[in-house]
C-alpha cells in the first residue's frame, strides 16, 4: 500500500519540475516569436514524441471513451497554454505562473473530493498550505495596480484545471495513447487558429527560436506523462496539488537566467510548499 502512494507523490513532484521548466522555456520563446507559432510548434513536436513512444511501447489501443477524454484534455490544454504563454510574454514570470498554478489545483481538488472521497485531515491541511504557498509565491512586489497578464493567467489556470481532470479520465485504461489523442487535438486546434486568425500570422524581426519551442514541447510531453502516472498511482487531488507547485520551478529558473528578483514573501512561499509536500504525502 505504501508504494503506490509514494509513486504518486514522486510523479506529482516530477510533473511540477518538468512543467515549470516547460513554462519557462515557452515563456522565453513567446517573448521572441508569435505565441500562436510557439504553441503550434511545441505541440506538433510533442505529438511526434508521444506518438513515437506509444508505437514503441506497443500499448494496445484504449476504448473510444479514452480517446474522447484525451481529445477534450488536448483542447483545454491548448487554450491554457496559449493564454499562459501570452501572459508570460507580457507580464512577469514570477507573478503569472503562480496565479495559474493556484487555479490549476482548485478544480481537480473539488472533483477528487467528490469522486474519491474526502482526503485525510493531515492531507487537507497540506492542501491548504500548498495553496497558500502558491499565493505567497505569486504575491507581486507592488500591491497597487493590476499585474500585466493577470486575466490571461486566470483563464489559463481554469483551462489547466479541466485539462488535469479530463486527462485523469483518459488515462484510466492506458497511458500513452490518450496523450497522443490529447496532443493531436491540441495541434489541430492550433493549426485552425493559426490559419484563421490574422494576429496569429504576425512576425517579429528576430530569429525564430525553434530550439526553445521544441524543448518546450518535449518537456511538456514528459510532464503530461508524469501526470498520467501520478493520477493512476493515487488520488486525483494529491496529483493535482503537487503538480500545481510547478510555479516554484519557473520562479527559480527566472531568478537564475533572467535575474528576476525573488522577494522574501516568495521565499516564504517556497518554504511553505516544502512543508506541505510531506503532509500531502502522509
Amino acid at each position: 500500500m505504501f508504494f503506490p502512494a509514494a509513486a504518486s507523490v514522486s510523479y506529482g513532484l516530477a510533473t511540477a519540475v518538468t512543467w515549470g521548466a516547460a513554462d519557462f522555456a515557452g515563456g522565453l520563446a513567446a517573448k521572441k516569436a508569435n505565441v500562436f507559432k510557439v504553441v503550434l510548434v511545441a505541440h506538433a513536436s510533442s505529438l511526434v514524441i508521444v506518438a513515437a513512444v506509444a508505437l514503441l511501447s506497443r500499448e494496445s489501443l484504449p476504448p473510444l471513451a479514452s480517446h474522447l477524454w484525451g481529445g477534450l484534455s488536448g483542447i483545454a490544454g491548448a487554450i491554457g497554454v496559449l493564454c499562459l504563454y501570452q501572459a508570460l510574454a507580457t507580464g512577469k514570470m514570477g507573478t503569472i505562473a503562480p496565479v495559474t498554478g493556484l487555479l490549476t489545483a482548485a478544480l481537480p481538488v473539488m472533483v477528487g473530493g467528490v469522486t474519491q472521497g474526502r482526503p485525510r485531515l493531515l492531507q487537507m491541511a497540506g492542501f491548504g498550505l500548498a495553496l497558500l504557498a502558491i499565493i505567497l509565491i505569486s504575491k507581486p512586489e507592488q500591491l497597487q495596480g493590476r499585474p500585466k497578464g493577470l486575466g490571461l493567467a486566470i483563464l489559463a489556470g481554469l483551462a489547466f484545471g479541466f485539462f488535469v481532470v479530463f486527462l485523469k479520465q483518459a488515462g484510466v485504461s492506458s497511458v500513452f495513447w490518450p496523450l497522443v489523442m490529447s496532443r493531436a487535438a491540441s495541434t489541430l486546434l492550433m493549426l485552425i487558429l493559426f490559419s484563421a486568425l490574422p494576429m496569429a500570422k504576425t512576425s517579429q524581426p528576430v530569429p525564430i527560436p525553434f530550439g526553445l519551442m521544441v524543448l518546450t514541447g518535449g518537456l511538456d510531453s514528459l510532464g503530461n506523462l508524469l501526470l498520467v502516472l501520478a493520477t493512476r498511482s493515487g488520488r486525483l487531488d494529491v496529483a493535482a496539488v503537487l503538480s500545481s507547485l510547478y510555479p516554484a520551478a519557473t520562479v527559480v529558473l527566472a531568478f537564475i537566467f533572467l535575474k528576476e528578483r525573488v522577494t522574501r514573501i516568495q521565499n516564504l512561499g517556497i518554504v511553505t510548499a516544502l512543508i506541505a509536500v510531506p503532509m500531502i504525502a502522509s
